[in-house]
């Protein structure tokens, strides 16, 4: 920028609030006064509105035109163009991944277990064995003395992992259905969260590709399910649940069915590293893990209006702790905003 423009502009940015000495114009795009000089309107200010997401407001920032031979960055034009080719090459590294996904967990023979076109009827065994298993709720009402149906006995290595990836993408719903930009996908919602839960993993990273798509203001915002009114209505229900079947699970998976013949934590831990270098499903349960390290305090971060404002801080700073974050999204989303 020019040393003369520096001279003849003052500029104050305060919260919500832009004042620049001078004639005072009207700013549609968040609602309040802005004051613009005649001269710095002729020395080529321009007034860009940019949603803080760390205090959830608009503030208004002032750069300047593109080509006024002001040095700098380029100014209002660069930086959209810059954040442009971001967006595209974050799209291009997610559909990278859910090919790598597919193919290396689904298709390809080298990863450990069986593909999906070979499974054995053990692997199918197992799996409907941790399904019936889900969340425990059988053998802890076994455990209590009812008897309805007998729970499968597995080992409680694998029975904790199943259920602590189970646990964790249960509170990704009420994360979802609040997304800010949810609309930007534009099937269901509700069939990409319960695939996501009871199938696999695979569903999420398109998701999250398709909502970096620019906004199409003619698509009308949808209502909102009735799964995503009770998930995020009871988004503090999802979190406990959630949050005590992924603490649960730890427990589980070392001090599991004590009475069984599964050995101490070091021949547990023994087994989990067997586990998952011989099982696809284990395998594949700890990419999961991995891409929810990541999406968690990625989306977190960027619905972070959604968040009770004194809760702001707490739930900014947790996003980056594993299931953990998650758990204090959904205490503390606002549901008024929501509603």
């Amino acid at each position: 920028m020019p040393a003369a423009t520096l001279l003849c502009t003052k500029t104050f940015i305060y919260r919500n609030q832009s004042v620049i000495h001078g004639r005072q114009e009207y700013n549609s795009a968040f609602g309040r006064n802005v004051k613009l000089s005649e001269t710095s309107g002729r020395l080529g200010l321009k007034l860009k509105v940019k949603k803080s997401i760390q205090l959830g407001r608009w503030r208004p920032i002032f750069t300047t035109r593109a080509g006024d031979g002001g040095g700098g960055d380029g100014g209002v034009d660069s930086i959209i163009e810059r954040d442009d080719k971001l967006r595209k090459l974050t799209q291009a590294i997610l559909w990278t991944a859910e090919g790598v996904y597919v193919l290396w967990l689904f298709l390809l023979p080298y990863a450990p277990g069986d593909p999906v076109w070979a499974i054995s009827s053990e692997t199918v065994n197992d799996l409907v064995g941790l399904s019936l298993n889900f969340f425990f709720i059988l053998p802890l009402l076994n455990a209590g003395g009812i008897h309805l149906i007998e729970a499968p006995v597995l080992h409680p290595m694998s029975e904790g992992l199943f259920n602590f990836v189970i646990g964790w993408t249960f509170m990704f719903a009420p994360l979802l259905f609040s997304d800010r930009k949810r609309d930007r996908f534009k099937g269901s919602l509700d069939l990409l969260w319960g695939f996501q839960m009871f199938l696999t993993n695979t569903f999420l990273i398109p998701y999250m590709a398709i909502r970096l798509n620019k906004s199409d203001s003619e698509y009308p915002p949808r209502a909102t399910s009735q799964l995503g009114s009770i998930m995020t209505r009871g988004a503090s229900v999802v979190g406990l649940v959630g949050g005590a079947a992924c603490l649960l699970s730890t427990f589980w998976a070392f001090y599991g069915r004590g009475d069984g013949d599964f050995g101490s934590i070091s021949d547990r831990w023994e087994f989990l590293l067997s586990y998952l270098s011989s099982e696809r499903l284990a395998y594949a349960f700890i990419w999961d893990i991995c891409l929810y390290i990541i999406f968690q305090p990625w989306l977190i971060g960027d619905n972070l209006q959604n968040i009770q404002e004194d809760k702001l801080d707490i739930v900014r700073y947790l996003r980056y702790v594993p299931v953990v974050g998650l758990v204090a999204y959904c205490l503390c989303l606002d549901l008024e905003d929501e509603n």
